[in-house]
């Protein structure tokens, strides 16, 4: 597929890259600061270690066609978009509308997606420095998508003003749900043990017997920060990243060289557990970070030996105790899993946006995102009265019970 390399539009000079290390990183993270919600995925080090890594790439089924709105010589709007062949490290399931246009006897793939790759975190993917590039990165999304013979466009996990964005431009918004948890800003608990406190007293009986049992196999945990993950614990982690694929019979999305390029270029970002038995290591979970968002990150974990209750203690109770103990607000705890919940996450909606060339198949699934909808709203508000905590709303606030 051939991508014009810039042409002028709206007094904006729009580029289309096909290699993320091709453009300004200063640039680009320089926008990326200024938007309402910057995570560190879509820095230009993460995005183009997924293509220098040779895990998102067009051999993989993501082919880079980065969107770039500049005026004059600043850079005023920019996207991560991907030509995708199939659907696969997107956690936002399209699955059964590729099926529908099969059985139809149309072609779904490819499709234009813009979504940091194998990442499902909310946050701001139209990096924009004012409301008209905003607007000017959702048409010129839409035309890219037209004049390439796409049959769709797909931009995922997006924030409010993404949302606003695509929502003024006609696009059909999709809600999903994550589940986070968020520090309680009138009462912080002060640690593991006052998180603990805050929960309904079966919901705690059960995490203490969880961290028990896992004691009780002699496993012990060390946490290794920043540079201080040196290049052996990084090999050992990506052992037991790629034995969960293997478990499920799947591959793994990231190679090693990906979690090269993270040591090199964003150790800050990088928090690892490794669980320990016998001082021989058999799992590690891997958290990412940002200390001056206060937000983490749930990324991936595997283990070498099953123990009873350890993915618990490796993806939750070890990543929370270190939130609560270095000022976190907010854990997210990745895509799906109802689980998280009795661990003192609690639901949180997300969105995505979606464009379909064809009207008729774009009127079917308007129609069936509506439905879907209700469904999440009731979903969530049945979730919210499942709270974990011992006072509606998820409040720390209140004195432990009995027990």
């Amino acid at each position: 597929m051939k991508l014009k390399s810039a042409i002028t539009a709206n007094d904006y000079v729009i580029g289309v890259v096909d290699d993320p290390a091709a453009l300004d990183a200063r640039a680009w993270d320089a926008l990326l600061a200024t938007q309402a919600r910057p995570t560190p995925f879509m820095r230009h080090a993460y995005l183009a270690a997924m293509h220098s890594s040779a895990s998102a790439v067009p051999a993989t089924g993501w082919s880079p066609c980065f969107l770039t709105l500049h005026d004059g010589d600043a850079l005023a709007g920019a996207a991560a978009l991907y030509v995708k062949s199939h659907s696969y490290g997107e956690y936002v399931f399209d699955w059964a509308w590729a099926d529908a246009y099969r059985r139809h006897g149309l072609r779904y793939y490819p499709k234009l997606l813009g979504a940091v790759p194998f990442t499902p975190v909310p946050g701001t993917r139209l990096l924009a420095r004012d409301d008209r590039a905003r607007a000017a990165l959702v048409a010129r999304i839409t035309e890219l998508a037209l004049s390439t013979g796409m049959s769709s466009a797909h931009v995922l996990f997006i924030d409010e003003n993404d949302r606003s964005a695509f929502a003024r431009a006609g696009w059909l918004i999709r809600e999903n749900v994550q589940f986070h948890w968020t520090r309680d800003a009138t009462a912080p608990a002060p640690d593991f043990d006052g998180f603990l406190a805050t929960l309904q007293r079966h919901k705690r009986k059960n995490i203490v017997q969880e961290r028990r049992r896992v004691r009780e196999a002699g496993v012990v945990f060390s946490v290794h920060e920043g540079v201080a993950i040196d290049e052996a614990t990084w090999d050992f982690f990506h052992q037991c990243y790629t034995r969960t694929y293997e478990a499920h019979g799947s591959t793994p999305y990231l190679t090693r060289a990906f979690f090269a390029a993270m040591r090199q270029t964003m150790p800050e970002h990088w928090v690892m557990f490794v669980a320990q038995r016998d001082g021989r290591p058999i799992a590690a979970s891997l958290i990412a970070i940002d200390r001056a968002l206060g937000v983490a990150w749930g990324r991936y974990w595997g283990c070498i030996e099953a123990v009873p209750c350890l993915h618990f203690e490796a993806c939750y109770y070890q990543p929370l105790d270190w939130c609560i103990a270095n000022g976190v607000c907010r854990f997210e705890g990745g895509a799906q899993g109802e689980h998280k919940m009795a661990r003192g996450l609690l639901p949180t909606v997300t969105h995505s946006a979606h464009w379909l060339r064809d009207e008729r198949f774009s009127s079917a699934v308007a129609d069936f995102l509506a439905r879907e909808g209700e469904g999440i709203e009731a979903y969530v508000d049945e979730l919210r009265e499942r709270s974990p905590f011992r006072t509606s709303g998820g409040s720390s606030s209140s004195s432990p019970s009995p027990g």
